[in-house]
């Protein structure tokens, strides 16, 4: 499996870790899913680019 398949797995499971699902993080809002889906975005388009 090349590193970049594993690193965008590996962020996608952090994004949906992230998403506000529980009462004690409602009040984060979209913060943490939000940064980290722009994290996915980037490293998506380094591996579609065939830099990673």
């Amino acid at each position: 499996m090349p590193i970049g398949t594993l690193l965008l797995l590996v962020l996608l499971i952090l994004l949906i870790g992230a998403l506000p699902r529980w009462p004690h993080s409602r009040s984060w809002g979209y913060y943490p899913s939000g940064g980290l889906g722009l994290v996915l975005v980037i490293v998506l388009i380094l591996v579609l680019l065939g830099y990673v």
